[in-house]
């Protein structure tokens, strides 16, 4: 076996790289990427991801519908972005080629898989002749390679069927840009044997076409293209790569640990939320319950039901379910019953993007539901912060016996980089008490049960049924405080009313103020809410670098705001807000503080670049 653990003197260093597999949907291209990003992540590195799904789940092969892509960026030093463009392009097929070329940096290294530029793949993917031969790629550096049928070759002697090791030509690509970036094979090949255990010859396939790439690298004269990226200056700790909804569920797994209160999770199975269940349905030695409910609707009914019964009671879904839960979330204001509806937006309206992504939920998150029904809202930054806000989203919600919406996007959720495992005497304790005792002394003298009696946060006792002496009466009517009989009084209705707002309300005392990062005394500040985070934050530092002053606040509570935003924002002369949608939390801003805040808007169903933020900020201040 080659030892590709040595590091070869004729390597060049360099400080990062971004490298972009794109191939059609059946190629393995998230798997290729993951495996190297994998290995770059054991070896040490620093990285981000950008996992791009064709919208079609069976777009027919070779069209530029279904071309499938992952763009990692790896690097010695902090980074918080997948990168603006890549540097080296894999293209499995013309499509690919096509699809991807125009986000390739100028003069970047392209690597195709020649045996697939034949008549019939260049004219599925549009090409008159193939840009390999006429001239077009001129500008970049090519590197034609026959994977397809250098794998079939090694694959012959170990009795693969052609058709079955052509299957394996994505563990070619990797192996050769494994040795192009000097990743170590053996994490690979571990992986391999347990991934595929049981199947021998799919192994014995794999293996031997992640080497033969590996060894096409080593003998087909390419050490000016070897390089080397150290690992990056990381604080001590252990380390795992870790996407987004994967550290979402770890959270609420945490989350229940310190509450000491059991989870349960309702959920319909949604695109690209679904990884959640999958997740949460492993950790039963956790007391965690999982249901795969028949609809959206029965899903956030089975989760509120299991908070009335004294559970940690969670929904996960993206837009259009959110629309199906509306009555019943409306339901849990009514309630008070706490409640974590997890949101992973994704492009609309209706099925709109399904595996695109968008943060477009914002609006809907504040008013989606009939009747006066506010609630909290808080939304996640990066893969590994959507483990601390799950645990702050239960917080609030078991705190103040409320729904919380947790908004995260396609983007955090299938993008990962790594993260340092907390100790467990960080985690914040959440406990809260159950009712166990009557509250209330009746005109007869007897004690009693008083379901809306409040505490100094203005949420209401959450009494488990058949508590001895607790009985008491839910339904979506509305209450008398206090006594919790129904009501239909006026003056009630309005004390309700205004109850459930100020509770919400009262949870900004519990959320820290926000923090100005950057130049405090700029003139520009620079606002972002969810994923815009990574785009931004590198933004605002090469702006910096360039001796622009400016600032930054990122927002993680959007209802209530932190009690100090508005007055930071009016320190400002100007405040531009990128985000996904079409504007939504500038509208919002402006609403509520009374500032010119501008929106920088794009809904295209990806993610902003850092460049590209640059560029439409200095636009949008040269006005």
């Amino acid at each position: 076996m080659t030892d590709t653990a040595e590091q070869p003197t004729t390597a060049r260093e360099i400080s990062h790289v971004i490298v972009r597999f794109a191939g059609d949907s059946g190629d393995g291209m998230q798997l290729t990427g993951d495996r190297f990003t994998n290995a770059s992540a054991l070896f040490g590195n620093d990285l981000a991801t950008l996992p791009d799904f064709p919208a079609e789940i069976r777009a027919p092969a070779g069209t530029l519908a279904g071309v499938s892509a992952f763009q990692v960026q790896i690097s010695d030093h902090d980074i918080t972005t997948p990168g603006d463009a890549p540097s080296v392009l894999i293209a499995m097929n013309p499509a690919a080629l096509k699809s991807d070329l125009h986000r390739l940096e100028a003069g970047g290294t392209i690597i195709v898989n020649e045996d697939t530029f034949e008549d019939r793949n260049l004219a599925k993917a549009g090409y008159g002749e193939s840009p390999l031969d006429d001239g077009s790629l001129d500008g970049y550096t090519l590197l034609k390679v026959p994977m397809t049928s250098l794998t079939k070759e090694v694959c012959n002697d170990l009795g693969v069927k052609a058709r079955d090791a052509d299957r394996s030509k994505n563990f070619f690509a990797l192996g050769l840009v494994s040795w192009m970036y000097s990743r170590p094979l053996e994490t690979t090949l571990d992986w391999i044997q347990e991934k595929f255990a049981g199947k021998d010859l799919v192994i014995a396939a794999n293996e031997a076409a992640l080497k033969a790439g590996h060894a096409f690298g080593e003998t087909a004269e390419l050490g000016e293209m070897r390089f080397v990226i150290k690992p990056a200056k990381l604080e001590p700790g252990t380390y795992t790569n870790i996407n987004g909804n994967t550290a979402l569920s770890w959270g609420l797994v945490a989350a229940s640990q310190q509450a000491n209160l059991p989870l349960f999770l309702g959920s319909y199975p949604i695109t690209p939320a679904s990884d959640i269940l999958h997740e949460l349905s492993k950790h039963k030695n956790f007391g965690i319950r999982t249901l795969q409910a028949e609809d959206e609707i029965a899903a956030v009914g089975a989760a509120l039901g299991a908070s009335y019964g004294g559970h940690i009671g969670v929904t996960t879904t993206s837009g259009p379910g959110v629309a199906l839960k509306g009555e019943t979330i409306g339901l849990a204001v009514s309630l008070e019953l706490p409640l974590v509806i997890i949101d992973i937006q994704r492009g609309g309206p209706s099925t709109g993007l399904p595996t695109k992504t968008e943060a477009s939920d914002l609006m809907m998150a504040m008013y989606g539901r009939h009747g006066e029904s506010p609630l909290p809202i808080v939304a996640a930054y990066s893969p590994t912060n959507c483990f601390d806000v799950a645990i702050e989203a239960v917080r609030i919600a078991i705190t103040y016996r409320t729904p919380v919406i947790l908004l995260s996007d396609g983007y955090l959720a299938n993008g990962s980089e790594p993260w340092r495992l907390p100790s467990v005497d960080s985690l914040p304790d959440i406990r809260v008490d159950l009712a166990t005792e009557t509250n209330h002394v009746g005109a007869d003298g007897e004690p009693e049960f008083w379901p809306y009696l409040r505490d100094d946060n203005l949420a209401r006792p959450w009494a488990v049924p058949g508590t001895p002496d607790l009985m008491h009466r839910v339904g979506g009517i509305e209450k008398q405080d206090g006594t919790g009989n129904i009501s239909y009084d006026p003056d009630n209705h309005q004390l309700m009313t205004d109850i459930r707002e100020a509770r919400i309300a009262k949870i900004a005392d519990t959320i820290p103020d926000v923090e100005v990062l950057g130049d405090v005394d700029a003139e520009l500040c620079i606002v972002g809410w969810g994923s815009t985070w990574g785009a931004i934050t590198s933004a605002v530092e090469r702006m910096r670098a360039a001796g622009q002053k400016v600032a930054q606040i990122h927002l993680t509570h959007l209802n209530p705001f932190p009690k100090n935003l508005g007055d930071e924002l009016r320190r400002f002369d100007r405040v531009l807000v990128p985000e996904m949608n079409t504007g939504q939390l500038t509208r919002l801003l402006r609403a509520e503080f009374l500032v010119d805040a501008q929106a920088i808007a794009k809904v295209m169903g990806q993610p902003f670049t850092a460049g590209e933020l640059v560029t439409r900020i200095q636009e949008a201040t040269n006005d």
